[in-house]
């Protein structure tokens, strides 16, 4: 799709019933969540799109411009596409994104599905500095492998999410796109730091939001999720046992269900209240 302008943004559905809007993470396309929407035959129209730099959707930031309001419009424009209000459902980076939409437009949003979003500045905002030190640690190091011409810098920050191995135990063809739009990834990196969330912030939004994280993910990550949906109000946290941070993929049944059943709650709710008018 066009969103008006030269750019281009990713565009999919498929399936029919409640529509679900599904924004994968870094170094990744809509295609990604094609082993959840297996999973549901059919059960909902899922929309599923690309973030900036990743399949078709074009890249318009800079590292100097690079903000998450930009992602977010990208998101909104699907959702305006896809016809509102949505269940929004993001994983990784997508999940912080999502975030932020929900923030902004909670008036497009009907549910909100967090997947282990990448939420640095909720730990430095909590005073979770041993936490939040493990994020820099692992970027600034990232950055400094990139700029020394090191090909493959984004293998540390995949197996810091994935645990060691992850990157080498990853198909070619998928290392060699990590690799490729590594550029992109280090631009999400400074949207995510630069999305200053705080308690008070998150404490304003008003859709059911569910947040799960892996059992067997960084404690960093686990701990910024749990704050995530301690600070939201009526906000919903799991744990995904045995799981580690690329859900999507390796526990697909149990993330879709997960997703499924916050909706299917989420909609009798609403048929609860407008039968209450």
């Amino acid at each position: 799709m066009n969103d008006g302008s030269d750019s281009r943004i990713d565009y999919d559905e498929v399936g029919s019933g409640p529509t679900v809007v599904m924004v994968p993470g870094s170094c990744s396309t809509g295609a990604a969540w094609r082993p959840i929407i297996a999973q549901w035959t059919s059960r909902f129209r899922c929309v599923t799109t690309s973030l900036l730099g990743y399949g078709g959707t074009s890249e318009h930031r800079t590292a100097a411009t690079a903000d998450i309001a930009q992602e977010v419009e990208v998101v909104e424009t699907v959702i305006g596409r896809a016809g509102h209000p949505v269940h929004l459902v993001g994983h990784s980076f997508g999940g912080l994104v999502a975030l932020a939409v929900a923030l902004r437009k909670p008036d497009l949003l009907h549910s909100l599905t967090i997947l282990e979003a990448p939420a640095p500045e909720i730990l430095r905002r909590c005073g979770e500095d041993d936490h939040y030190r493990s994020f820099r640690q692992m970027s600034s190091a990232y950055v400094s492998a990139f700029q020394a011409g090191q090909s493959d810098a984004i293998a540390a920050m995949i197996d810091f999410y994935g645990g060691p191995g992850t990157f080498a135990a990853w198909p070619p063809g998928v290392r060699d796109y990590a690799i490729a739009t590594t550029a992109a990834n280090l631009m999400d990196w400074s949207c995510a730091y630069g999305f200053d969330l705080t308690p008070a912030l998150l404490a304003r939004i008003s859709v059911p939001v569910l947040v799960a994280y892996g059992e067997l993910s960084h404690p960093a990550p686990q701990r910024a999720n749990e704050l995530l949906g301690r600070s939201i109000p009526g906000g919903r946290i799991t744990v995904i046992p045995g799981a580690a941070h690329f859900m999507i993929a390796t526990h697909a049944r149990e993330v879709a269900q997960l997703v499924a059943e916050h909706i299917d709650r989420t909609l009798s709710a609403s048929s609860i209240e407008a039968a209450a008018r």
